[in-house]
């Protein structure tokens, strides 16, 4: 029976763009089990761009971490023994499982057990963190209820190589919208129209004016605009916002290593009356009672191939600070996940 076990810690309060010397590897001593808990293994971890607006020890929709905390995130983990009757050892979850090696867990908060039958129709265990996870919920979530996307519209997805915008541009083509994605780099940018079915794609790093490039490629202007990059993103293009248009405040990738105070700030709002343009964010948890069905529709178009995804792993519990730091540098290709243990036989 495993008695100890590492975790990545908070080292230090995060100011501007992180680095691994804010965190800590420690290890600890696994609490005897309870009645009611269970003791798993971490197959996947993830790193979310998301954490960075807890780390610099204020609060935001979610509250501060403090000097010494476990790292949060989310993981694919199986249950190697239990004392809950809902958990049998060998069952295969996604749940807040963190940077560790090993959670112990009641059960309680979100956790999902992973039907073993998608594992057979080519669904990777990585998507249930990933597409099937908090980022294509948020996807999902955010072109369905809040941009209440329409047939023959323009959708503009910002870091559209992320696996929120991946997912958020494929389901607008699902629902007969002209896709546009910003992304950064000729390979991003490639996969997402060949791969993706993007209708066009501008790489922010190759073109002179982002600006110009946009209003050139949504020469009707923009109905939805779904943004994951921050406010500097938002204002460039609310000039260019449609009657009626919503905009999408998915992520703010961007401005998390800003301090508040020195954020960009928005300037064209009036845009918001003249064109009565509905401005919303969303936090995917308002959703979760919808999230079953959802996944299981998402994982349908995964395992026939209609809805692509892209996972980018690294291996060991040693790499996941270099994995996390790296997305702020937009190093990343799709959904950055750190494998600490083979996927179950």
């Amino acid at each position: 029976m495993t008695t100890t076990s590492r975790r990545w810690v908070l080292a230090r309060h995060v100011e501007g763009a992180p680095s691994p010397e804010d965190f800590r590897l420690e290890t600890v001593q696994l609490p005897a089990l309870e009645d009611g808990q269970f003791i798993a293994r971490t197959i996947l971890a993830s790193v979310d761009p998301g954490m960075r607006s807890r780390l610099s020890g204020g609060d935001s929709y979610a509250g501060a971490m403090k000097i010494g905390e476990g790292i949060d995130g989310f993981a694919v983990i199986q249950v190697v023994e239990s004392r809950n009757p809902a958990y049998a050892v060998g069952d295969v979850l996604a749940a807040g499982g963190g940077w560790r090696e090993h959670i112990v867990s009641d059960g309680r908060g979100l956790i999902q057990k992973i039907p073993a039958e998608w594992a057979g129709r080519g669904v990777p265990l990585g998507a249930w963190i990933g597409v099937l996870g908090v980022p294509g919920l948020t996807a999902w979530f955010g072109m369905h209820r809040v941009a209440q996307a329409k047939e023959g519209e323009t959708l503009l997805v910002t870091s559209a190589a992320g696996p929120v915008g991946a997912t958020a541009g494929q389901i607008g083509k699902r629902l007969g919208m002209r896709v546009v994605g910003v992304a950064g780099g000729p390979r991003k940018c490639a996969w997402l129209e060949d791969e993706a079915g993007f209708d066009t794609v501008i790489d922010y790093k190759a073109v002179p004016d982002l600006t110009a490039a946009i209003a050139e490629a949504c020469p009707r202007g923009v109905d939805v605009l779904f943004d994951n990059v921050g406010n500097e993103s938002i204002d460039r293009v609310l000039p260019m916002m449609r009657m009626r248009g919503r905009v999408v405040v998915s992520g703010q990738v961007a401005d998390y290593n800003v301090e508040p105070q020195d954020r960009y700030g928005l300037k064209n709002t009036s845009v918001l009356i003249t064109h009565r343009v509905r401005m919303e964010g969303l936090v995917v948890f308002d959703d979760i009672r919808q999230f079953a069905e959802a996944q299981a529709q998402m994982a349908a178009w995964i395992a026939d191939g209609s809805l692509k995804i892209a996972i980018e792993e690294f291996d060991g519990l040693e790499r996941l600070p270099e994995a996390f730091c790296g997305l702020f540098r937009g190093e990343n290709f799709g959904r950055r996940l750190v494998r600490l243990a083979a996927d179950p036989g």
